[in-house]
């Protein structure tokens, strides 16, 4: 199936009980075994079904199935947020005295768990200088344990080159982790160019209206595990706090998600709820007509804005002269995504008389929603960065970042047409 069948349909065979057509919410902590040996067998994993929700859940399973189909992928662990989604992630890969290398265009948030909070537990982030496969090459070494990027930079507006990133880490027998929040695998299916995971923040465009917080980590299949034992003893050796289960034995290819749901998804709770679940599949049914619309309306927008003398300049893929074009041409089928940045001429008190101008645009800290929304990201996104932090994450003062919605174009317009007025103090041409 296609991805647009896909984000109706799959992951999901009609419960043979209530032949109910709509994904059940399984509102349920527990499920009940059918005798002590029953219970034993689903605990030591010899046979498959659900023993408590903050393990697994039915409504859950066809999240995961969903997005692991559209993605490409083999297996998936869906979690409370995208955040927790990144910590699992790469959590499941590290211990004390490793290393991941990241590049340095990053959600600010992610910058922080990077930057202040790994650390912390002896897990050290190196920063590479760009998001160019050379300068990531350069900083691993013989306890890195995973490269890390963002598919599509938020709020940069970079597009890395999957590709390129993931023939390095092979290089150097460790995986490509991608954040793919902000393409989507409607525009981009990391998988198809060597990644080894990725991860998304479904409160994003896959929830799609701004509602419900969710995570999820996808796992390609395709990571040697065994074949790199040595930096990743996790999988091959028995695991002493789950009665020495060896996870590449019991699980072979989907060892990876096995052991994430197994060590941290049951010690550490970050537990996505049924009915989230459930609400985040009436959003994907949609993502691939919103996607069309999305991408539509900012490139019209993006236009109004670059032909705007008001404007002191616009970054979005879609033009030809941005240095990320021809990766766009490769990576999202010549398409760009619908969050883009510009600077207001006048600076930063500019930029925030534009913002608080603004009408239909919501003023607020999420992206990919129907509605479209803006954020001042020095101000707050990002607001905990130094200012050189904030220059290598392509954050600036005057920056604002539009996540385009799916309303009429001529409103969008007209409203960021209004607020440039009163920020500026002068018409359009």
């Amino acid at each position: 199936m296609r991805n647009e069948t896909i984000a109706v349909q799959g992951g999901y065979e009609v419960d043979p009980t209530t032949k109910s057509a709509a994904v059940p919410i399984y509102q349920t902590v527990a499920y009940e075994f059918d005798s002590a040996e029953h219970g034993a067998a689903l605990f030591n994993l010899e046979v498959e079904g659900y023993r408590y929700t903050r393990i697994s859940n039915p409504t859950n399973v066809v999240l995961e199935r969903r997005v692991t189909a559209l993605e490409g992928g083999l297996e998936a662990l869906s979690v409370s947020t995208g955040q927790a989604a990144l910590h699992f992630a790469v959590l499941n890969l590290t211990s004390s005295g490793t290393n991941i290398i990241s590049v340095p265009q990053l959600y600010g948030t992610t910058h922080t768990l990077f930057a202040h909070i790994l650390p912390k537990l002896g897990i050290l982030v190196r920063f590479a200088g760009s998001d160019q496969a050379s300068d990531i090459e350069k900083l691993i070494d013989a306890q890195t344990r995973a490269v890390f990027c963002e598919s599509v930079g938020n709020p940069a507006g970079n597009i890395c080159d999957v590709e390129a990133l993931a023939k390095v880490a092979h290089k150097h027998g460790v995986p490509l982790i991608v954040d793919n929040t902000v393409a989507t695998p409607i525009l981009l299916r990391p998988i198809e160019y060597g990644a080894d995971i990725v991860l998304h923040s479904l409160t994003k465009f896959m929830g799609g209206h701004g509602t419900t917080m969710g995570g999820i980590i996808v796992d390609g299949g395709n990571f040697p595990w065994e074949e790199h034992a040595a930096r990743f003893p996790m999988f091959s050796e028995p695991d002493a706090s789950y009665h020495d289960l060896v996870y590449t034995t019991h699980f072979g290819k989907a060892a990876y998600i096995a052991r994430c749901r197994s060590v941290y998804q049951r010690a550490m709770g970050s537990v996505l709820a049924p009915l989230s679940a459930f609400l985040l599949l009436q959003g994907i049914e949609t993502v691939a007509v919103r996607i069309d619309r999305h991408v539509e309306n900012a490139r019209r927008t993006a236009q109004f804005l670059r032909a705007d003398p008001r404007v002191e300049w616009v970054n979005y893929v879609g033009f030809a002269d941005n240095p990320y074009h021809q990766l766009a041409q490769k990576y999202l089928g010549g398409r760009a995504c619908s969050l883009l940045t510009f600077g207001i001429r006048g600076g930063f008190e500019a930029a925030t008389r534009f913002y608080d101008a603004l009408q239909l645009f919501r003023r607020l800290v999420n992206l990919g929603d129907a509605k479209s929304l803006a954020c001042h990201p020095a101000s707050t996104t990002h607001r905990q960065m130094s200012p050189e932090e904030q220059r290598q994450a392509g954050v600036s003062a005057e920056l604002i970042r539009l996540s385009i919605g799916i309303e009429h174009v001529d409103d969008i317009i007209a409203d960021l047409d209004q607020a440039l007025s009163a920020a500026v103090g002068m018409r359009a041409r």
